[in-house]
């Protein structure tokens, strides 16, 4: 095809923080597909703070990233070249392409999007694996009920506001934790919460009690650290703690637990993790049910894009800083 792909690979794993020597930025000929695979160019990439963990020697939910290999990350493209079925030059679609510009790889996990129906950034958020993930953690692990308060910590992030509209869509008193006023005016709104906390202003568990008088009854928590002690001190009887992740924990070294956890026992309440890909059978389900609420008006999907694929290295920090309102998402070739 005559086409000169670039690709971010991993040059050696970090200690806390990656940084620019942290990667290797390599170029290489574009290969022409083979039988049952295409190749896309990719036009956005993924930006998650997972992607630290994938970064660590060690088991986890999905296998580490080694050094000389492709950053992982979740994009949406347009092929350029099909020797599969189904597939024409054209589409737009959405699958595991890696931080490059360019992927050749079979269609299994390759799904077509839709311009017409949905921007193609909120096919990394709502429609992709963030609105997975609050849909799957609110409702099968929260349970929500009408009436209810629930918390959400990192609200002005890609899963947490949709965790958050999903709650409020379901009856309950949304709170949201988010760091700054302009953060905690866009959880209001925008995403409609009731009331947000500024972390970065007070106390969080003494501000948790002044908002929530009854207790709180789902905490979704994307943060962990003291943000989830504040949450543990302020359970209601029969609380559902919904583990998503801990992105204050990411860079480290090593994870400080809970101290307080015992509050659990006091307040009858339970503490779950859950993995977005055990549901992938339900996918479509939820991408349903969230494209509707979107389309009525309901559920907010807002993406901060920042354009310049060379610029990811630094772009990837912002998720470690804060700096970040909405899904994070690399624009690598814009339409």
């Amino acid at each position: 095809m005559n086409l000169t792909n670039q690709q971010f690979r991993l040059a050696h794993r970090p200690t806390g923080l990656p940084d620019a020597d942290t990667w290797e930025l390599t170029e290489e000929p574009v290969v022409d597909p083979g039988e049952g695979q295409i190749a896309v160019e990719v036009i956005y990439a993924s930006l998650d703070p997972a992607m630290r963990t994938w970064l660590n020697e060690g088991e986890s939910y999905v296998p580490p990233v080694n050094p000389g290999e492709v950053m992982r990350a979740l994009g949406v493209g347009r092929v350029i070249a099909s020797r599969a079925p189904d597939f024409e030059e054209g589409d737009h679609v959405t699958g595991l392409f890696g931080i490059q510009r360019y992927a050749v790889l079979p269609v299994k996990g390759v799904a077509k999007v839709s311009e017409q129906l949905a921007p193609l950034p909120s096919y990394l958020n709502a429609l992709g694996i963030p609105g997975m993930t609050a849909y799957f953690g609110l409702l099968d692990i929260g349970r929500p009920q009408e009436g209810q308060t629930a918390v959400v910590s990192a609200a002005a992030g890609a899963v947490g506001s949709l965790a958050g509209q999903i709650a409020r869509l379901n009856g309950c008193r949304v709170v949201g934790v988010a760091g700054g006023a302009e953060k905690c005016r866009i959880v209001t709104e925008e995403y409609r919460f009731d009331a947000a906390i500024d972390y970065k202003a007070g106390e969080v568990s003494r501000e948790l009690r002044g908002v929530c008088l009854d207790g709180i009854d789902i905490f979704f928590d994307n943060v962990g650290g003291p943000i989830l002690e504040a949450a543990l001190r302020n359970l209601a009887r029969g609380a559902r703690v919904v583990l998503c992740g801990a992105v204050s924990q990411y860079n480290e070294g090593a994870m400080a637990g809970p101290r307080n956890y015992m509050n659990l026992l006091v307040k009858r309440a339970r503490m779950e993790g859950f993995v977005v890909f055990d549901y992938a059978s339900r996918y479509p389900e939820a991408a349903r049910e969230i494209a509707g609420w979107m389309s009525a008006g309901d559920l907010r999907s807002r993406e901060h894009v920042v354009d310049g694929f060379e610029t990811f290295p630094e772009t990837l920090l912002m998720l470690y800083s804060g700096q970040n309102t909405g899904k994070l998402v690399l624009g690598v070739a814009r339409c």
